[in-house]
């Protein structure tokens, strides 16, 4: 057989120069093809009979099925729930609410505490009890993928969220896929997948964003580290851009999230304070933004800045600062790294500089070591501020971490000291004073009972309105009317300026949001295909994946510009021309 040039011996004026005259042509393969006659073999075993059940892995057509998501967790795993979703839908898989009906479960999870945990390991039971394709997501299998019932599942990584339309679709053709590796520039660790993804929100009138992963912190009970790593923050203008762009699909509050957005830009070269004042300017009238959690080390230096941020009319005055614990030698067995002091002196700040701040809180009962002493700390810190928004936790040890290496504090212990502080929570009203007021409020979503619209006021505190459609994603005043433990009503002012805040028609519910590139042009539900001129092309590759190529030439300037192509591409039909795959154009 004639030798096969190499490709550097000398230039490919057309692609049948790699076929050689002795070769078969196709017809002529064809025709030898038709002289073949196949054996036919008696199936009689059981083991046949299974087999034929499941169609082979090449027969499946990825993008034609329905597909279940579930998200436990924070507010940035819900935002990489609602990538992912994106991804999905665009490429023209049905995202379904019902999990009976789906074909495979997307399980996105979470590893703060036990509980969760447990939810997810149950979820992947009931799953393959009901013979459903799996894909894991999240920080359990993240920071732990060898645990003993993950074996076999694919898993997709916390910064892999931009491939999970290759993972869904190999699990359905039966193969497990494990994406868990960390995206990098240079060597340098990135935020993870890009901003500029499809998604679809949850809620069309909020969009979430994540301004940075990881932390700086080493906290000794904290699984989360394990599996979001160290700090990486995305850039200034990405952010900003993707503030823009969801203002323009008419969202109308934002939700800055992250494991510490306090430690926000140390990592690039800029700070959290600019972040912001960059994100205010972008904020259209009768629109809010919401910053989320952040550690008491990395905000005390901003104090100042920080006030005059959530003074802004389009900003909530609302923060939340975890302190875990009111015992320094409890929070020196954290790693905390900073003491009591620390965080009274951000408070205290924010609570003379902005007027009504609400300043949101977490406390950790029963944490190894914690004498009554320590305890009662805390419960007098709880005293002393009376914190609106408290969240309670039993601490429980995180297989991995130091603190599950510590002497533990007797269950029932923990279990009393988390009743005593829930009961000192409950025995105060903070908004009782309120009644009779008029606020300004957002209303942006349902309430869990369907009987009310939720809104939030300047403050970021619980407001219920009247279920009237014409108030949802706008800002209106009311007259507070009655006040309860986690909320207010509202009585919604009839001679009151009404605020549209989305700048153009919110996204319908389920609608895929930011179809950009190839996305925008991917198939849906099996329709064909429907191009820009100047867009590109998708190629079914041999894997199964879908790759955009740009066409051959397009118009810039007024010039032709012949653009290269791949040698994938030259591969593709070359391996067609010889009958070894078939290419989709």
């Amino acid at each position: 057989m004639k030798k096969m040039p190499a490709a550097c011996d000398s230039a490919l004026e057309d692609i049948e120069d790699i076929v050689s005259a002795e070769d078969l042509k196709p017809h002529d393969r064809q025709f030898v093809m038709k002289n073949v006659f196949p054996k036919v073999r008696k199936r009689n075993s059981q083991k046949d009979t299974q087999a034929d059940d499941d169609p082979p892995s090449d027969s499946i057509i990825p993008g034609a099925q329905k597909i279940w998501i579930r998200t436990w967790g924070c507010s940035h795993n819900n935002s990489d729930g609602e990538y992912m979703a994106g991804q999905l839908a665009a490429y023209g898989y049905k995202i379904t609410d019902n999990s009976a009906e789906a074909d495979l479960w997307l399980l996105n999870s979470c590893t703060v505490k036990n509980p969760a945990e447990d939810h997810f390991r149950n979820s992947i039971k009931k799953a393959q009890e009901e013979k459903k394709k799996v894909v894991l997501a999240g920080c359990v299998p993240q920071a732990q993928p060898r645990q003993d019932y993950l074996k076999g599942l694919s898993i997709i990584g916390v910064q892999q969220i931009d491939r999970v339309v290759e993972v869904v679709e190999e699990t359905i053709k039966g193969h497990s896929v494990r994406l868990l590796g960390q995206k990098k520039d240079n060597g340098k660790r990135l935020g993870g997948a890009r901003l500029d993804l499809p998604k679809i929100r949850k809620n069309p009138l909020i969009e979430i964003i994540s301004i940075n992963t990881g932390c700086l912190n080493a906290c000794t009970y904290c699984k989360t580290k394990h599996a979001r790593g160290d700090l990486a923050s995305y850039p200034v203008e990405e952010l900003v851009d993707r503030a823009k762009q969801s203002f323009q699909e008419g969202v109308c509050e934002i939700w800055l999230t992250s494991e510490d957005t306090g430690a926000y830009g140390r990592d690039i070269g800029t700070d959290l304070p600019t972040l912001l004042w960059k994100l205010v300017e972008a904020i259209p009238e009768g629109a809010m933004l919401r910053l989320g959690m952040t550690n008491p080390p990395y905000i005390l230096e901003h104090l100042e800045e920080m006030a005059k941020i959530l003074n802004h009319p389009r900003v909530y005055a609302f923060l939340h600062i975890p302190v875990q614990s009111a015992s320094d030698s409890v929070l020196m067995d954290m790693k905390r790294e900073y003491c009591v002091a620390d965080f009274k002196q951000v408070v205290d700040f924010l609570k003379a500089k902005v007027p009504g701040i609400t300043i949101a809180t977490d406390i950790i009962c029963g944490f190894p070591g914690e004498t009554d002493e320590d305890f009662q700390e805390t419960v007098k810190l709880v005293e002393q501020y009376r914190f609106p928004s408290l969240f309670i936790n039993q601490f429980y040890p995180r297989p991995g971490t130091p603190a599950a290496k510590m002497r533990q504090v007797p269950a029932a212990v923990k279990k009393q000291r988390t009743k005593d502080l829930s009961q000192l929570f409950h025995s105060y009203n903070p908004y009782d004073h309120k009644v009779g007021e008029r606020q300004r409020v957002l209303v942006t979503e349902e309430s869990f009972d369907s009987n009310y619209y939720v809104a939030h006021n300047p403050f970021y505190e619980q407001v219920l309105v009247p279920k009237d459609p014409l108030l949802m994603g706008k800002m209106v005043e009311v007259n507070i009317y009655e006040a309860g433990k986690h909320f207010m009503k509202g009585q919604p002012v009839s001679d009151a300026r009404v605020y549209t805040a989305s700048i153009t028609r919110p996204l319908a519910k389920g609608e895929v949001s930011g179809l950009t590139g190839v996305f925008r042009h991917a198939p849906q539900n099996g329709t064909n295909w429907k191009a820009h001129p100047s867009a590109e092309i998708p190629v079914k590759t041999p894997l199964g994946s879908w790759m955009a190529l740009q066409l051959p030439w397009q118009q810039e300037g007024g010039g032709l510009k012949i653009l290269s192509v791949s040698l994938a591409l030259l591969a593709a039909l070359v391996m067609f021309y010889y009958g070894g795959m078939k290419t989709e154009l």
